[in-house]
């Protein structure tokens, strides 16, 4: 896993490996279809990440709940093509254990319903502490040391002993696993106190020019972002790094903030103070093999804190435009629109030789059926 292509190119051929680069596109189209789905069965939906969600039956009076399940699991695979797995208990850390479990048993036909499991310890039982959600790698290494080892033990141990080494979310976690609801269900997503945009060249990058177009390209992905959730950002980061892999090269990592004189998600305005921390951060004659801008500070768009001294700013025709080029890109096609700042050919891209369609996003990758 995480190993790099070239690395195991022999053994790809050598079996007949389907290789598939990233397709960013397809997965989040796919990711919001099967939302979609969800949102049909019930209200009460958290979108957890790209490929995981838990949803609340408990207001919808139904009775077999298994079988609510593998219609839900059907209409998803019908309207997407995707088989999913769901996991049905009487809270989320239950619930993610469930679906871990029917994940590896086939007799379960994607679905699993642990309300009423008359064997709820030997299920337990079979978790490694550590994989329990909310728990992770370091407590799971000190918990380990105390002998607790599995779901079930770290379920019955001390109430006191939780709340000393792991403070009130371990404790949630004892509850849930007791099935006591401890974690709710967040209905509405919480908008994001920092936005990151940041890929790999495709190759080394010397050329600030290359790097210029490739900072601007990814303040304009994090600005969408930030409109998306109508927010505006205080500060803007701008990091450059070489491949630390790389030893016989010179190395240069480093990253420059700056606070920004009014809050803003405006997307040229954001690229100026941008290019303007790289040229502080460039260093000539280094192969530079990542950048990024991160976006902090985050607060809502409106009202508008305003700085007497930036002059008088048309703040709402700013707006306006904002709203018109993210219509024309979400009807269109990404980048339908962007700032010449950004380039066009983008040499520096990251390599996707092996990319599939983006069925369901590009008129020019639609699948095709020939009929003879």
């Amino acid at each position: 896993m995480a190993i790099p292509y070239f690395k195991v190119k022999d053994v790809i051929r050598r079996h007949d490996v389907k290789v598939f680069s990233s397709n960013y596109a397809l997965y989040g189209d796919m990711s919001e279809r099967i939302m979609n789905t969800l949102a049909e069965f019930t209200p009460n939906l958290e979108f957890y990440s790209i490929d995981e969600a838990f949803i609340n039956l408990k207001d919808l009076g139904v009775k077999d709940l298994t079988a609510y399940g593998r219609l839900i699991r059907k209409t998803i695979t019908k309207n997407t093509g995707i088989p999913v797995s769901i996991g049905i208990a009487r809270t989320k850390t239950l619930s993610k254990i469930a679906n871990e479990f029917v994940k590896h048993n086939q007799k379960l036909n994607g679905v699993f319903d642990i309300t009423n499991f008359p064997k709820m310890d030997a299920l337990l039982a079979q978790v490694p502490v550590h994989e329990v959600w909310g728990i992770g790698g370091a407590f799971g290494r000190m918990l380990m040391a105390r002998k607790i080892l599995s779901a079930k033990d770290f379920r019955d141990a001390s109430e006191f002993f939780i709340k000393d080494k792991m403070g009130i979310v371990g404790l949630r976690t004892k509850y849930e696993l007791n099935g006591i609801s401890a974690i709710k269900l967040e209905e509405i997503s919480e908008p994001k106190k920092g936005i990151m945009s940041s890929r790999s060249f495709g190759r080394y990058v010397t050329d600030i020019r290359e790097i210029s177009e490739a900072v601007s390209q990814y303040v304009t992905r994090a600005s969408e972002k930030l409109r998306s959730q109508n927010s505006n950002c205080q500060s803007l980061s701008v990091f450059v790094q070489t491949n630390i892999h790389k030893l016989k090269d010179m190395q240069h990592a480093e990253m420059k903030t700056i606070t920004l004189p009014e809050p803003t998600n405006f997307t040229p305005e954001l690229i100026k103070y941008a290019q303007h921390l790289l040229r502080k951060i460039y260093r000539r004659n280094y192969n530079y093999i990542k950048a990024g801008v991160i976006l902090n500070n985050i607060i809502p768009q409106s009202p508008v804190q305003m700085n007497v001294f930036c002059g008088n700013r048309d703040h709402e025709k700013r707006n306006r435009i904002m709203k018109a080029l993210d219509k024309i890109n979400l009807t269109y096609g990404r980048d339908t629109l962007k700032p010449a700042s950004a380039g066009f050919k983008q040499e520096w891209a990251m390599q996707r030789q092996h990319i599939s369609n983006r069925f369901t996003t590009n008129w020019n990758e639609l699948l095709t059926i020939n009929l003879k």
